[in-house]
């Protein structure tokens, strides 16, 4: 049974607790909901942007400060932007567990963004940018969502543009968290052998003090999608491709079904689909994935690799023919079995690792209100028959849909 306690702060920040007698670590996170899909094409990358500054100086705290708050008693701090979410959180021993709320609290709340700070982080986001286009297989993932995601914030570059990061100042980042985030959009997460007393005394001392806001803008919903081709050229001996669409969001029905199919495709099993064709027959790829990530109001399915430029065509041939096996015929019982208990292993599996547990707390709160136990995600698995499978491999996995994006090295 899960010992698992949610309330609710009266100035609407939720709190998410589970008690672990069987560890000394304590996990927590603060999960604001905003990403990069709130913002828009004078202000992309100020998202990402913002939970760096965060970093950079309190009202409390100098930037060393912060960076040696956690650090100093061998715990961790550290922060990630997504396309929904900012999360910032840290990890140490359970004795130490005020000093991290009180920390996160701090540079969620009270970031004061220096003008000499801001100068500084402007040169390392730029770095970061000049790293990522060297970096062809982190590239490809969002350049293929420019793609699917066309003339759409969630198409957005979370890193953003090098001409709206050099154009930042301290009015636009308190401008960004005034108009796109809510208090009831923000949760409190945490994992670790604390008593849901501390925990609440803790998040009353260091959360109930911030004022209630509501936000001035909504997120623009995606509806549009169509099909789309491109070919890059670029400095790269492989050539790396992406093919798929836009899927299932969050709450849609289907959205279990289509995450058996893609663990099938290409998940993190040595026995997905895509790689005994592609690299155990063939020898064609070093690794093939298949990802689907849903999202609040849409999805995106997609399949990765990269192979010698002479081996290309066949390739993507070879992807098609294995999407078309689930379009054409159901699984037998005896495959559908096999990928049922593989899927739900997997799962078990990663709510093994607390940090992990501790952020899909956070996020779920956020998305659906609620925390889904791993029994119940296991009905929904059992529940899947071999026919619901093939309808939804027609639906999603059906050609004239896929869009592909091709990196080619540049001929020379």
């Amino acid at each position: 049974m899960r010992n698992i306690r949610i309330f609710r702060l009266s100035n609407g920040i939720r709190v998410v607790h589970q008690q672990l007698a069987t560890t000394k670590i304590v996990h927590c996170g603060i999960i604001l909901d905003v990403g990069s899909r709130d913002e828009n094409t004078d202000n992309q990358g100020i998202a990402h942007f913002w939970e760096h500054m965060a970093f950079k100086g309190t009202r409390r705290r100098r930037s060393y400060n912060i960076i040696n708050s956690l650090d100093s008693v061998g715990g961790e701090l550290n922060a990630y932007t997504d396309k929904e979410k900012v999360v910032f959180y840290g990890s140490v021993r359970d004795q130490y567990f005020e000093k991290a709320v009180d920390i996160l609290s701090d540079i969620t709340f009270n970031s004061v963004f220096p003008e000499h700070q801001i100068e500084k982080e402007r040169g390392v986001i730029l770095e970061e940018m000049a790293m990522y286009y060297d970096s062809p297989d982190e590239a490809l993932q969002d350049e293929f969502e420019a793609i699917v995601y066309k003339d759409h914030p969630m198409g957005m570059n979370i890193l953003g543009k090098p001409e709206t990061v050099k154009s930042f100042r301290k009015k636009d980042f308190l401008s960004f968290f005034r108009k796109n985030l809510s208090t009831d959009k923000i949760v409190f997460s945490c994992v670790g052998n604390i008593s849901p007393d501390v925990v609440e005394r803790m998040a009353r001392k260091y959360f109930e003090g911030v004022r209630f806001r509501k936000a001035m803008l909504s997120r623009e919903k995606f509806k549009r999608y169509s099909a789309k081709e491109e070919v890059l050229r670029r400095t790269i001996k492989q050539a790396k491709v992406a093919i798929g669409r836009d899927a299932y969001p969050l709450k849609h029905p289907n959205r279990i079904p289509l995450y058996v199919l893609v663990n099938m495709l290409g998940g993190p099993g040595m026995n997905s689909r895509l790689n005994l064709a592609l690299r155990e027959r063939y020898g064609f790829v070093y690794s093939i994935d298949a990802h689907y990530v849903p999202y609040t109001d849409t999805g995106l399915f997609a399949v990765f690799f990269g192979t010698e430029p002479k081996q290309l065509d066949r390739c993507i041939n070879l992807v098609k023919k294995e999407l078309n096996k689930f379009c054409e015929k159901p699984l037998t019982r005896r495959q559908l079995e096999s990928a049922k208990e593989q899927l739900k292993g997997q799962l078990a599996m990663a709510e093994e690792n607390n940090l992990s547990l501790m952020l899909m707390m956070g996020r779920s709160i956020l998305d659906l209100g609620r925390i889904p136990t791993l029994e119940e995600t296991y009905n929904q698995i059992d529940e899947v028959d071999s026919l619901m499978l093939r309808d939804i491999a027609q639906d999603i996995f059906d050609e004239s849909k896929m869009s592909y994006l091709i990196m080619e090295p540049e001929k020379g």
